[in-house]
């Protein structure tokens, strides 16, 4: 799990993301962010929709994996981003965590929010 500097507070701080932000979306997850210059950290959301899963355990093991992925490699991480990964698929749960880090980096590059 990501250190809770690093994860959102309150709904409105998503609404900003949301609003503003730019999307790279992937098979199983789209990742949508901002850089928010007023913080020094960057900020992680990883939202799971009850239409992928009505089990609240697989819903929050996807989101521990996805959390565990991005905390592995924080210190590649550019700047003050603020990042709202949103799933699609209950395929996560099933897929080697080697696969979930391919997938996921290669998101975070195409969105330059990592070093290459």
């Amino acid at each position: 799990m990501i250190s809770r500097l690093h994860r959102f507070h309150g709904h409105n701080s998503l609404n900003f993301v949301y609003q503003k932000g730019e999307t790279v979306r992937g098979p199983l997850c789209s990742i949508k962010y901002v850089k928010n210059d007023r913080r020094s950290n960057y900020r992680l959301a990883v939202v799971v929709s009850k239409k992928i899963s009505k089990s609240a355990v697989t819903r929050n093991r996807i989101r521990r994996r996805l959390y565990e992925t991005v905390r592995l490699k924080e210190s590649l991480i550019l700047g003050p981003y603020d990042i709202v990964m949103t799933v699609f698929s209950e395929e996560l749960t099933k897929l080697p965590i080697a696969d979930i880090e391919k997938m996921v980096f290669s998101q975070l590059k195409q969105a330059k929010i990592i070093a290459k």
